[in-house]
């Protein structure tokens, strides 16, 4: 039976919070929830890591500029400017930059700020 690879910890990452709104004063139901938008930078080399979910956070993301590889269901899926995917539930991934210039994407989800 064939193992999965080791999974990479994350490393080249630099992430900048660019706005967020609290969910809870906005829609019933949704106290203590935050809608938020960051921009992730994936410098050549680096990694997105480790395997994570998206379980109670959903998101969609878009690439700016750059490659990224997205690693799910044992399949290397190469997303470049312009393109983007959900993340929901069901989403077990890992990221990295294969490319030779910093790949930057945007990623728009709703969590649970921790206190």
């Amino acid at each position: 039976m064939p193992t999965e690879p080791e999974v990479p910890e994350t490393r080249g990452v630099t992430v900048s919070h660019l706005a967020g709104v609290d969910l809870g004063s906005e829609i019933e139901g949704m106290a203590g929830r935050e809608l938020r938008m960051r921009m992730v930078t994936i410098e050549p080399g680096g990694v997105l890591g480790p395997l994570h979910d998206h379980r109670d956070r959903p998101g969609v993301v878009y690439i700016l500029q750059g490659t990224i590889t997205d690693h799910r269901d044992g399949v290397a899926r190469d997303y470049g400017p312009g393109l983007g995917w959900p993340e929901d539930r069901d989403t077990l991934h890992w990221l990295e930059n294969r490319g030779t210039i910093p790949a930057i994407k945007v990623s728009i989800d709703i969590f649970t700020p921790q206190s």
